[in-house]
């Protein structure tokens, strides 16, 4: 099953460890070790560490790079301050959201700028042609505006260290100060590793699981060995190594999208509550035009959460109904470890969205009662100083 599929840097730990191993996006992944539910509390109460190796990530360099990108994605770019990441979209001529990403700009170790661009692994393919669509080498090559761009996904690995104690767990391996890092913040550091021999790597706290928590870019070399420490130090913690299953559940509860079910080409920001990732004024970015018409008109649709009344769990694809009507399909829907009932997201069109509003899921030919509550779901007690 996994020979068509590529594979992380850990694909053999994981599977050395029992890691339930499912295709996705291309990438032969890790769903589970033990349970998804026992994962999933340990992130919440502890750290959980997700190998997410499989994410897009593409480098961008030389002067030209900051221009390329404001016409590319739908924040602003010129203006970030070094070590800043910010939350973007890419969109299509018609305001479809092509895919989310995270961009973060860095100086290596030289002091020469570059920029890196965090895609999803399903939509990696379609967003690097995208980008070469718009980046011919006439222009890449225009004297003073020279743009180098890179798909560095294979020659990295990431991993998602996440949980309340996630500094604690990441300290001892970075030269950074993990304890006044901001959130959506990160820097070029060194691993403190011996395997490592003071190799760098990319630490940002940034995360996909409604925890505070980090992300590490390491090299593809030496990243079963800085891997192993973590599950090594992890383990006075109450760590565990946790698989593509979990991140599921801790996004959803969290409220979180995920491209493919809240998010496509057929769903503009607006309707999917990311509005304030679209800056209007003053850029020229695929698609802005038809934001600005979108903007003036009251929405079609939104996106809520779900909180059926009974045990079954709406699953993607479910119907929404109003008095026996259809209004709209859940886009989401799992079983809460945290909460410890079904939750779900959905679209249903604005007049249907007030929290509490009472609506019947079609779960599986069962009737089951459900209201709109405000997202999320779940929300972690922050702490002060990281966010």
């Amino acid at each position: 099953m996994t020979t068509d599929l590529a594979k992380t840097p850990l694909f053999d730990w994981h599977v050395s460890r029992g890691g339930r191993i499912v295709g996705f996006a291309g990438w032969a992944m890790p769903i589970q070790y033990s349970s998804i539910i026992e994962e999933h509390n340990a992130t919440r109460s502890a750290v959980g560490v997700t190998d997410i190796s499989h994410m897009g990530r593409l480098r961008f360099e030389g002067p030209g790079a900051a221009v390329f990108l404001a016409e590319t994605l739908t924040r602003r770019v010129a203006d970030m301050a070094l070590g800043q990441i910010r939350y973007s979209l890419v969109t299509n001529d018609a305001g479809g959201i092509l895919d989310d990403v995270l961009v973060g700009y860095f100086h290596n170790s030289h002091g020469q700028p570059y920029y890196v661009l965090v895609v999803n692994a399903s939509n990696r393919d379609k967003i690097v042609r995208w980008i070469a669509d718009r980046l011919p080498p006439e222009r890449a090559q225009r004297p003073g505006h020279e743009i180098i761009f890179t798909d560095v996904t294979r020659l990295w690995a990431m991993f998602a260290i996440q949980g309340p104690k996630s500094v604690e767990l990441l300290q001892p391996l970075v030269n950074a100060d993990l304890a006044t890092m901001k959130y959506y913040r990160g820097e070029q550091v060194q691993i403190l590793h011996p395997r490592a021999k003071r190799q760098g790597g990319i630490i940002s706290r940034t995360g996909y699981t409604g925890e505070d928590g980090f992300e590490l870019s390491v090299g593809a070399t030496v990243a079963p060995a800085v891997w192993e420490a973590l599950i090594e130090l992890g383990g006075p913690l109450g760590a565990l190594p946790t698989g593509l299953g979990c991140r599921d559940t801790l996004r959803l509860e969290a409220g979180m999208p995920l491209y493919g079910h809240e998010l496509s080409e057929e769903i503009n920001p607006f309707e999917a509550g990311l509005g304030f990732a679209c800056h209007l004024v003053g850029y020229n970015y695929p698609g802005r035009d038809r934001l600005v018409e979108i903007q003036k008109s009251p929405l079609a649709r939104t996106r809520v959460g779900l909180e059926p009344s009974g045990g079954r769990v709406p699953r993607e694809g479910t119907p929404i109904l109003v008095d026996g009507q259809t209004v709209g399909h859940v886009t989401s829907g799992s079983f809460s470890p945290t909460l410890r009932r079904p939750i779900a997201m959905g679209y249903v069109p604005l007049a249907l969205a007030e929290p509490g509003r009472e609506v019947t899921l079609d779960v599986r030919g069962h009737a089951e009662p459900a209201r709109v509550v405000d997202l999320p779901f779940y929300s972690r007690k922050k702490k002060k100083g990281t966010d």
